[in-house]
């Protein structure tokens, strides 16, 4: 069998599933949950997977820009980090919250990617191992910190899927099912780059998110007491890869840290590099109180979930949050690395080459009525498709294009309001050309895809 390392292309023939695939996908839906997503949209079962590629057990191989949902920094097994892993496999594992030598190393890899102003007046929390509990985390400090209880989220927001991650999300469908959750949030409208849904102008629509939430924060007739903190993403990733508005963000810090609320950055997707810098607010000029990341932290998959927050924030107890996996010594090793390989890879510029590309590859798309808009930051992408005319709703169009491209070899996620909006989320360091094969494959099947229907109508 051919080596994935050496892949430039994907190869895929015969239906989708295989003979091999479908076996193990029987076995799934006779064995687990009701719950699990994935492989309703990707039916295979994989066999292996190197870089930006994975192969299922009948042959086929795909380009993958899913990347565990954001998780592989270096794609798929990037043979440094699973080197140091390995290494760290043999000298400690798992270490509660006990120091270590590859935990100090990690400390301080973090802290040094903080902008020069942050660096000195952070402390980190280990977390468990996923995005959502740091999420948790970061709103027990603001409760426990300002003695507040009351939360203030976005609408389109994600947070994760745990309760307290649910209750500060804005889909309705996830937590409708879910009775009793976290009281005390409050959503306000977010102001991204792309069109509002109330119909605004984006100039008024910017504005008047902003001027909203000053004037409910601060009028005592507002009904809403002094929140404990504000939560936002910088883009909103299951959102549907919406980008904040610079003035937008600048005036929520202002009003927070004027109120002496604090402002809460949910970077677990887009940390770590994703949209070009390590942090997205450093691109918006801001300093938030509270950075939550997790996701790529280990650059290769591995589990690890921190919360970055100022010195004067740290009023926790012993015990205050605490998890049996919070000390990952493998992740540590890996996410050591990680940041070296950025650095001596310059992989930041990498994500920002390569966002140029997805912006000059689908220009086209532009002159497609039925893609509403093309819009993103570094190496995180959504293209928003509009309702088709003939009948079937924008859901079933955005889940065809993701099916026509996985027959020809390309993995996207979908996401926003009805799923409309294809995603990418490819590795950091993809290649020019891998990059130009999986945007072929995508344009095609957006085109055709849209023109059958229009077709159609």
């Amino acid at each position: 069998m051919t080596s994935l390392a050496s892949t430039t292309r994907p190869h895929v023939t015969g239906a989708l599933p295989g003979p091999r695939s479908a076996e193990l996908l029987a076995q799934q839906e006779l064995r687990e949950s009701n719950a699990r997503v994935y492989p309703r949209h990707f039916p295979f079962a994989v066999a292996d997977a190197a870089g930006s590629f994975i192969r299922d057990l009948d042959g086929n191989v795909f380009i993958d820009f899913l990347a565990g949902a954001g998780v592989l920094s270096f794609g798929h097994n990037h043979p440094e980090l699973v080197r140091v892993a390995a290494e760290q496999m043999g000298v400690f594992t798992h270490g509660l919250d006990m120091p270590s030598p590859v935990k100090d190393a990690f400390t301080e890899a973090q802290l040094s990617m903080l902008p020069v102003g942050m660096r000195d007046r952070m402390k980190i929390q280990f977390c468990g191992p996923t995005g959502a509990n740091a999420v948790d985390a970061a709103i027990k400090l603001a409760k426990t910190a300002t003695g507040r209880g009351d939360i203030v989220a976005f609408q389109g927001g994600f947070h994760g899927s745990s309760h307290v991650g649910m209750a500060l999300t804005g889909n309705l469908a996830q937590k409708g099912p879910i009775a009793n959750g976290m009281p005390g949030v409050h959503f306000f409208p977010f102001a991204s780059g792309g069109s509002c849904p109330a119909g605004a102008d984006p100039v008024s629509w910017d504005a008047n998110c902003a001027a909203f939430l000053e004037y409910a924060l601060t009028d005592p007739n507002g009904g809403i007491p002094l929140p404990a903190a504000v939560i936002m993403e910088m883009v909103q990733g299951e959102g549907g890869v919406n980008p904040a508005t610079r003035e937008f963000v600048q005036r929520v810090r202002r009003l927070t840290r004027e109120l002496g609320v604090v402002l809460i950055v949910d970077e677990v997707q887009t940390g770590c590099g994703r949209t070009g810098s390590w942090f997205a607010f450093e691109q918006y000029d801001i300093e938030p109180d509270v950075v939550v990341a997790s996701k790529a932290l280990s650059g290769m998959g591995l589990p690890v979930a921190i919360i970055l927050y100022g010195r004067e924030l740290d009023v926790w107890k012993p015990g205050a949050h605490s998890g049996t996996f919070r000390g990952n010594q493998l992740a540590f090793a890996a996410g050591v690395k990680a940041v070296e390989m950025f650095r001596r890879d310059d992989i930041l510029g990498n994500v920002r080459a390569r966002g140029e590309q997805v912006v000059s590859r689908l220009a086209r798309l532009g002159d497609n009525p039925d893609v509403v808009e093309v819009r993103g930051r570094g190496l995180m992408w959504g293209i928003e498709l509009a309702p088709p005319t003939d009948g079937r709703s924008v859901t079933e169009l955005a889940e065809e294009v993701q099916a026509r491209a996985l027959r020809h070899g390309l993995i996207v996620e979908l996401g926003g309001r009805d799923d409309r909006v294809v995603r990418m989320l490819p590795p950091l360091n993809v290649t020019e050309e891998v990059l130009d094969i999986a945007l072929d494959i995508l344009i095609e099947a957006i085109e055709t895809c849209t023109a059958t229907h229009a077709q159609a109508a």
